[in-house]
């Protein structure tokens, strides 16, 4: 078996890094968190669920998982507008890391 040596590498090409450019910022993991656990939420619930997050903040990064495809939009056509999130199944494809991610924190929270 060949040794790997760091210095002929690269981790803009791992999976991981992909993975991390997906879900990396500060709130796309609580927003998938979310919509993992409640699985379809109105906008204004997920803004209150959430808490620290301004509309800007929250729109901008649904926007980002909606493009990353990890998240649906539904909008009906009603006065007032009603605007529906959920996972697509791309999005639900991280729940057992998600998953994964709630049992660690139960078990090692200080």
């Amino acid at each position: 078996m060949e040794e790997r040596c760091i210095s002929a590498e690269n981790l803009q090409e791992t999976g991981f890094s992909y993975t991390l450019s997906l879900i990396n910022g500060k709130y796309k993991m609580p927003i998938l968190y979310t919509l993992m656990e409640f699985g379809i939420v109105r906008f204004n619930a997920l803004k209150k669920y959430i808490g620290s997050i301004s509309y800007k903040t929250l729109s901008a990064t649904l926007k980002e998982l909606e493009r990353d495809q990890l998240v649906r939009r539904q909008e009906y056509p009603q006065i007032p507008p009603k605007v529906e999130y959920s996972l697509t199944e791309r999005g639900r494809s991280l729940i057992p890391i998600l998953d994964t991610m709630c049992a660690w924190g139960d078990d090692h929270r200080l």
